[in-house]
């Protein structure tokens, strides 16, 4: 019997993957594995489209055929991160998708200007990440440890929030709050714990994708599943470029353009969760420069396939350190996975009826996970005065203006906007100009 793996940290702090890079699980364990990279995702990645056509008063074909381009592409830029051709593409399981990070910006150019000027500062966007990606090696000096990890610990903390949402019923949901949701979410959160704590090697890496099927079948009897979805949906479907057309405005392009410089840092920071979540080591600068041009290249083409911009998945990368999966060979067979999601509209309708309370409950763990990525990000760089000075206002700024948004109420629109979102753009400033101007350490000393 062949020995099975299981993940590890050497008493160093290294750490040793179920799966690494390059490996290739058997497809038994490799098909599960990437079908629960894309449960992980789903959720944020079709809700983004969905909103943004009922904020601008499109017909439900419309939100659909949104959603399903939102799959398409997000199946084809995370296939690519993991298989590079040329510049593009990490080479690292870097799980992409639409964006929740953009919504404010795209719903006020949307709501201010229409879709075809949405999708025109989208495809302008992408090529200025690309442009960034191209001299990250040059900028890299300005995303130490202590940047980039304060960075992912401000997007595993923000979206605490978001999983505590689904698990209670979702935004919008008649139940919110609900006994039911919530027992329904506690469900899967208990077998997620428990098997991943017990269970060995792939077992314990596919805990969530298994209490996500536990929590769907509970939920059957509960009364939480409409399957008519599933059966009014088509069975082929093939999206049609600039289905919306396309239009350029100064303004929209501009407010875009800001976004995309903090998509950037976020993406630089999910790349290196990714490392060192699942191997405990930094990026390398071509890991981080084709993650970089992946991103600004791949939210191009989405703008042509009606799609908003793309980014890597904060979620996944919580679901790499959780599971100690970091296989290109998982990831590849999810963003198939998605591919056909895309193209076959009844397979991502199966998805879509899972209750949002089920995804809620993984979720919490996964983006908890995210946050001790970036704590150990952080230790990595020295948790030297200077460093934990830099976390501190960072954090207290970023988490401490988006919990209370009001704060900025007589700024300008566009400030608050940008400003009291999840909290990444002051947290990501506030790191990146103190690490500028506070003087470096002369002994990396640790803070008492």
């Amino acid at each position: 019997m062949a020995e099975e793996k299981i993940a590890s940290v050497s008493p160093q702090g290294s750490i040793t993957p179920l799966y690494d890079v390059d490996d290739v699980p058997p497809l038994k364990e490799a098909i599960p594995l990437g079908i629960q990279h894309v449960l992980a995702m789903f959720a944020s990645n079709v809700s983004v489209p969905i909103t943004v056509a009922m904020a601008v008063g499109l017909t439900v074909a419309d939100r659909a055929y949104l959603a399903q381009c939102a799959m398409l592409v997000a199946g084809i830029a995370t296939f690519f991160q993991a298989r590079p051709i040329g510049p593009i593409g990490a080479k690292l399981p870097v799980v992409m998708g639409t964006s929740s990070g953009f919504l404010p910006v795209c719903l006020s150019i949307a709501q201010q200007y229409g879709m075809p000027v949405l999708i025109g500062a989208s495809f302008v966007g992408g090529f200025l990440e690309m442009f960034l990606g191209s001299f990250l090696k040059t900028l890299r000096r300005f995303f130490p440890p202590v940047v980039t990890g304060t960075v992912v610990l401000t997007i595993g903390l923000s979206l605490l929030s978001i999983g505590v949402t689904n698990a209670a019923g979702g935004f919008g949901a008649e139940d919110f709050g609900s006994f039911s949701n919530l027992a329904l979410a506690g469900i899967v959160f208990i077998i997620t714990v428990v098997i991943h704590q017990a269970g060995k090697g792939f077992l314990g890496a596919s805990s969530i994708l298994i209490a996500t099927i536990i929590g769907f079948l509970v939920a059957i009897p509960m009364g939480k599943v409409d399957f008519s979805p599933v059966a009014e949906a088509g069975w082929f479907s093939f999206p049609t470029p600039l289905s919306y057309g396309i239009a350029f405005e100064w303004p929209a392009i501009l407010a875009m353009l800001f976004m995309y410089i903090v998509t950037t840092v976020e993406t630089v920071g999910d790349i290196s969760g990714i490392t060192m979540g699942g191997a405990g080591r930094e990026a390398t600068d071509r890991e981080l420069s084709g993650g970089v041009f992946a991103d600004g290249f791949f939210s191009s083409f989405a703008a042509i396939f009606n799609a908003l911009p793309n980014t890597s998945f904060s979620q996944n990368v919580g679901l790499i350190s959780f599971s100690g999966v970091m296989s290109n060979y998982v990831v590849k067979i999810g963003a198939i996975f998605l591919i056909l999601c895309g193209l076959f509209p009844k397979i991502g309708a199966l998805i879509a009826i899972i209750p949002m309370p089920v995804f809620g409950g993984g979720l919490m763990i996964m983006f908890a996970f995210i946050a001790t990525s970036g704590m150990t990000l952080i230790a990595s760089g020295g948790l030297t005065k200077r460093n934990m000075l830099i976390v501190a206002a960072s954090l207290s700024l970023g988490l401490g203006l988006s919990g209370v948004p009001n704060a900025l109420q007589y700024f300008p629109e566009g400030v608050k906007l940008i400003f009291s979102g999840a909290g990444i753009v002051p947290a990501c400033i506030v790191a990146l100009i103190l690490n500028i101007v506070l003087p470096a350490d002369q002994k990396r000393e640790a803070v008492s």
